[in-house]
C-alpha cells in the first residue's frame, strides 16, 4: 500500500525540526540494509535528504551528480553497496552521528 502525500508531509515536516527522528531515519535505514530490505533503506535514506534538503549537499560530498544520487535511491534504482555506504556515511556525518554495531 502506498503511502498518502500527507503522511509523506508529515514525515518531512517533523524531519526538518526534530533531530532525533532524522537520526532515526538514518538507524532504520541501515538496519534495513542489514536485514537486506534494500528499498526500504533507499526509501529511509531519500525522505531523509529529501526532508533536510540535502541531495545537492551529499552528490557535492561524493563527487557525484545530484540526479544520479536521486535515481539511485528511486524505486528501480539499484546503488552499489560503495554508493549506498557513501551516502550513508555522508547523511551520518551531516548529523554528527556514528553508528556501532552491537548484539
Amino acid at each position: 500500500m502506498p503511502l498518502t502525500k500527507d503522511f509523506k508531509d508529515t514525515v518531512m515536516a517533523r524531519a526538518k525540526v526534530d533531530k532525533e527522528f532524522r537520526e532515526e531515519l538514518i538507524v532504520e535505514a541501515t538496519n534495513a540494509l542489514l536485514d537486506g530490505d534494500i528499498d526500504t533503506g533507499k526509501s529511509l535514506i531519500r525522505d531523509y535528504l529529501n526532508a533536510t534538503e540535502s541531495f545537492s549537499v551529499i552528490a557535492g560530498q561524493l563527487h557525484k551528480d545530484e540526479k544520479s544520487i536521486r535515481r539511485m535511491l528511486g524505486p528501480s534504482g539499484n546503488p552499489t553497496l560503495k554508493n549506498f555506504i557513501g551516502i550513508l556515511k555522508a547523511c551520518l556525518g551531516t548529523e554528527h552521528l556514528s553508528l556501532k554495531i552491537s548484539h
